[in-house]
């Protein structure tokens, strides 16, 4: 049952009008810039683990629903300003439903809280002192619950032209206070950052909280994004550049999947080995037990977790 609470936690004495943040993000061009950037090394240590600890999914038609948790953190009560309506949170779980068919993961939108606060609106961007505030004092639930938090990534020289940022589920035991997805509240559907208002920011960036890397991972060589299905790419793309092919041999560049850099527009869907990878990710990090043709979710984080020992 869906059901939606709605806490307004006033944590700036000042609230500004709206028109200052238009103003701001103005000059920002933007591009599908993500936060997430994994150095190869980073990315051979978690792999390690991975392979060490994996549960596959019991079976290869499993399914499972996620509870949902948005933290809309604004200046004001202006929707430029970032305060959300709910119009556009339900059209961003249809978003992601739909763009998760075939996956075996759908999404359930469970509370919904509102945050009046301008230093996070303004300053959260990655490993930033707001971020962390942030999260520290919001996230709710445990390994299986999705914190997702909408910001204007205002001020911060980093977050320039940053769409979002998310954590893997390999770290969730280390550091299980910051897990969650934050995103630039303009690329809900029907928001304003052009070329990236359909949603698809969110779809990118969950598929990182699911253990998705970039389909641009390591480029031409080695392992890629460590799913055998995704042809291997370079370089990230931008906009939608049909035919693209920028590693040797016949396959094109992966332009369409939702873990490139391609306009919403241009996105299309995930491969049956990300769809694999997702779910033993989450069922080996995030303590998430999958069953053919149950509806709830079930989880046993304190057990799978458990047996994931650091590395």
């Amino acid at each position: 049952m869906l059901f939606s609470f709605f806490f307004t936690l006033l944590l700036s004495a000042s609230v500004s009008l709206g028109a200052p943040y238009l103003q701001k993000r103005s000059a920002v061009t933007l591009r599908r810039g993500c936060g997430v950037h994994i150095s190869d090394e980073k990315v051979a240590s978690a792999e390690r683990r991975f392979s060490s600890n994996r549960l596959p999914a019991s079976n290869p038609n499993a399914t499972a629903i996620i509870d949902v948790h948005f933290h809309i953190v604004a200046a004001n009560e202006t929707l430029e300003g970032g305060w959300v309506p709910d119009s556009q949170l339900k059209a961003q779980i249809d978003v992601l439903n739909k763009d998760y068919t075939g996956t075996g993961l759908s999404w359930n939108h469970v509370n919904t809280t509102r945050i009046l606060s301008k230093e996070w609106f303004e300053g959260v961007a990655p490993e930033t002192p707001e971020s962390s505030a942030m999260k520290q004092v919001l996230r709710t639930g445990n390994a299986s619950t999705l914190n997702i938090y909408t910001a204007g990534f205002v001020t911060n020289a980093g977050a320039a032209g940053l769409l979002g940022y998310a954590t893997f589920p390999v770290d969730y035991k280390s550091a299980s206070w910051d897990d969650g997805v934050v995103v630039r509240y303009t690329t809900l559907p029907g928001g304003t950052a052009p070329k990236f208002n359909l949603g698809r920011t969110l779809t990118h960036e969950v598929g990182h909280w699911l253990g998705l890397y970039h389909t641009f991972q390591g480029g031409c060589q080695g392992s890629g994004d460590s799913v055998d299905d995704t042809a291997p790419e370079e370089s990230p793309a931008n906009g939608c550049p049909i035919d693209r092919k920028t590693c040797p041999g016949d396959q094109k560049d992966p332009i369409h999947n939702f873990m490139d850099y391609t306009d919403d527009s241009c996105m299309i869907g995930f491969t049956s080995g990300q769809a694999t990878r997702m779910k033993a990710q989450i069922r080996t990090f995030r303590g998430v037990v999958i069953f053919k043709n149950h509806q709830r979710i079930m989880t046993s984080a304190l057990q799978a977790l458990s047996s994931v020992g650091a590395e």
